[in-house]
Order: C-alpha cells, then structure tokens, then sequence
C-alpha cells in the first residue's frame, strides 16, 4: 500500500495537468468581441507638430533656407541668445526642420503617459541619424486645437535606407487627457473592416445575448440586436444602468467560435515589410501568370525516363491548376505552388496578387495595410 499510493498520486497528477492543459487549449483556441469589433466613438487619433532634430554631424538643412533658420532663431532668442541677423545661421547644418506625427491608440490616453512619436525631414536634410529631437508641442490635426503633448527624445532611424525618417520611442509625454467614446444607456458595436459580414454580426449579437441571459436571473429582452454587416446596437439592462462597467466588460470579452462566424476569406498584405498572409480558405480562379522578364523552367520525363537525359522545357507562363476535376477551383497551395515556380520577390508577388483580385479570380478579400 505504501508503493502504491504515491504512484496514484502521481496518475492522479498528471491528469490534472492533462485536463489543465486541454482546457488552456481551448482557451487559446477561442477568440472573443475586443478581438474583432470596437465600441463606436473609441478610435486613433493624431496629434501633430513642426520641430527641431538638432545635434546632426552636418548633413541637416542648410541654413540659408529660411523656413528652418527662423524656428532656430526662435529657439535660441527664448534661450537668452538672440540672433539678430539670419545670416549668422546660414553655415548651421547641424539642425533639421521636421513634421512630428503621434498615434493615440483608440483607447485614448491620459495626462502623463507615453507615446511613441515620429518624424520625417520637411527640408534639405540629408540624414537625422544620430540628432535629437527638441521639445516640440504637439496639437490636434484639426488647426487651432489646443497642444496635448510634448515631443522631445533621441532619434532612432528605422529604415537604414531612408534616414531622412525615424521614430522617438516614448517621445511624446501627454499634457492634457484625450478621452475615449463614452458609454451611454445605448451604445453600439463596430466590427473592424476585416471581418464585417452579416453572418459575423448575427453570431456576435446571438452569442452576446447567449452569454446574458445564461444566468438565471437576467431576464427582458435583448441586449444585443444586429443593425447591419458591421454594427451590433447594445442595450446595457435596467439592473446595470448604476454601474455599466463590467457589463460592458463582459460583453467585450464574450467569446465566439471562429467556425460559426464565417468570415470571408481573407489576403493580407503588409507592403512595407512584404509580409503575405493568406487565410486556408482562399480560392483562385483558373489564370496563367507571367511575371516581367522571369522565364518558368520545367523539367518534363523523356519518353525513356532518364536523370542524366531529362527534357528541359522553358515558358515565361505558369500555369495554375488543380490536380482534381477542372471545374473545381485553385486552393491556397496551389497560389502558393504557382509563385514559388515564378521564384519572385515578395513585393512582386503583392504586384500579382493586386492584379489577380482587379481581375476577379482572387476569391478573397485582400487587404493591403
């Protein structure tokens, strides 16, 4: 008995874990409302301004352009050194007029919190590698709008290839809060371009309205009625009226099966970094592709099959079938058999998967972000 009861322990163990991890799989597996739409009124915003990268090793703008020396000027007379005659900045090229862009996630952002901020030379500057930015105000991209933050931070090049353009991480310190949109009796779900649908606002609005009243003591009528393909209206009940805030929380982390929704099937392309992602239902129809001035080399048997004695055929086409009947249509692997015979780069490949949905045999929806 005295051997037997750890090795029941330890079976007992192991099925805990196994039952631990098939239901931590399920989670993962699973994907809920935040992921796919936004409450209406929450968005990005921009904010913007016009600063100086200074501390450049002479590849900054020429100070014979005035546009850049007036704001130096500036700069140095609220310093306590005036500048009384323009000219005397026209050798300066350690200073770089700049535009300054800072994103503020949809859920806003609040006094004193950091943002990424970046910046792109607006002058002659031939590089902002290794400057500086200086303090520079940041407003709304509405003209007049009052300055929500400040800018001030080293430059980082991100693009070795275009060093005119770089980022401040954590550049821009909020001055004054931007707030989210706020939550009313009503208020209405947005389902992110990408996966509007129907079908997809219909599953939403059901497994929203499932995940209320699945407790005993919810009852009344809906909380969640579809509007169209992409706006799903919610009414937050009478008993949560004094405080929406997890019933808000709940209905965002509703979870929904991804098989039910039927999204469309989808093409998306990064064109900055070449990366395609292709979902595993994606269809094409039959097309030949040729490709600028590639040639396509195929090796067919001979009539006597022979390694030392093959059949070489070239074409600048390829082909693309299936290997079923003709009438069915081109699968992902066959799209991705086709390119890979082409032997192309991946901003060429985005060139032909841009012509293929202008010619309606891309049977998805390509999103080019």
């Amino acid at each position: 008995m005295r051997r037997l009861l750890p090795i029941r322990c330890v079976v007992l163990a192991l099925c805990a874990i196994a039952a631990a991890s098939h239901t931590h799989l399920a989670h993962a597996q699973s994907i809920t409302v935040k992921d796919l739409a936004r409450v209406k009124g929450e968005g990005e915003s921009v904010l913007r301004g016009v600063g100086l990268v200074m501390g450049l090793p002479g590849t900054g703008d020429s100070g014979k352009e005035l546009v850049s020396a007036r704001p130096l000027a500036q700069v140095l007379q609220n310093a306590g050194v005036p500048v009384p005659d323009l000219k005397e900045l026209q050798k300066s090229k350690s200073v770089a007029l700049v535009m300054v862009t800072c994103t503020v996630p949809a859920s806003g952002a609040l006094t004193d919190d950091r943002l990424d901020v970046h910046i792109a030379t607006l002058n002659s500057a031939k590089s902002i590698r290794g400057g500086r930015l200086f303090l520079s105000p940041l407003s709304g991209p509405i003209p007049g709008q009052a300055v929500f933050a400040i800018a001030e931070g080293a430059v980082e090049i991100e693009d070795p290839s275009v060093p005119t353009t770089g980022r401040v991480r954590l550049g821009a310190r909020l001055v004054r809060d931007i707030p989210t949109g706020t939550i009313s009796r009503t208020f209405d779900l947005v389902l992110e371009p990408t996966f509007s649908g129907w079908s997809a606002a219909s599953q939403i609005a059901i497994a929203i309205n499932d995940g209320y009243f699945a407790s005993p003591i919810h009852r009344g009528p809906p909380v969640a009625v579809q509007v169209d393909d992409r706006v799903i209206r919610i009414q937050i009940p009478d008993p949560e009226l004094d405080n929406p805030g997890p019933f808000v929380a709940d209905v965002m982390s509703t979870p929904l099966n991804p098989e039910l929704l039927r999204l469309p099937a989808m093409v998306v392309v990064n064109s900055r970094t070449g990366a395609i992602i292709v979902t595993k239902d994606v269809r094409i129809g039959p097309v030949a592709i040729t490709h600028k001035d590639l040639t396509i080399t195929t090796t067919v048997p001979a009539p006597v099959p022979s390694p030392a004695d093959p059949l070489i055929e070239r074409s600048r086409w390829a082909g693309l079938e299936t290997d079923a009947r003709p009438v069915e249509q081109a699968r992902l692997s066959d799209l991705l058999r086709a390119l890979d015979r082409l032997d192309i780069p991946s901003q060429d490949q985005i060139e032909i998967l841009q012509t293929l949905h202008k010619s309606g045999r891309l049977h998805a929806r390509l999103v080019i972000d």
